[in-house]
């Protein structure tokens, strides 16, 4: 004799009623949307950190520092700001790895927990 259970949207194969689910919670918007404007927040924030530190770290360094300070070149004063510019840019970009990196890993584990 086989033994077939129907299985509803609120009871399960015990007859437990389960509460009823949001709209947001069924369509997986309820814990995810704070996770989706922390990550865009995080995205832009360093969006603009990108855009803005290179360029301004350039122009400064060559004028305050290497111009200015160390009394170089305007051609040696190009090559020596382009160099800080790609340090920064790679800083920059190791700093938004490092923060997404442990943001997912504590979303991960806050799901995990769930």
């Amino acid at each position: 004799m086989i033994l077939l259970v129907k299985v509803t949207e609120s009871q399960t194969h015990l007859g437990w009623e389960r509460p009823p689910r949001s709209p947001s919670r069924s369509l997986g918007l309820g814990r995810n949307e704070g996770s989706l404007t922390s990550t865009l927040r995080t995205l832009l924030f360093f969006t603009a950190l990108m855009i803005t530190l290179p360029v301004g770290l350039y122009f400064s360094s060559k004028a305050y520092i290497f111009e200015g300070t160390l009394g170089m070149s305007n051609r040696d004063s190009y090559f020596y700001a382009a160099i800080v510019a790609v340090v920064t840019v790679h800083v920059v970009l190791a700093l938004f790895v490092y923060v997404a990196w442990n943001e997912g890993t504590r979303q991960w584990r806050e799901g995990k927990q769930d």
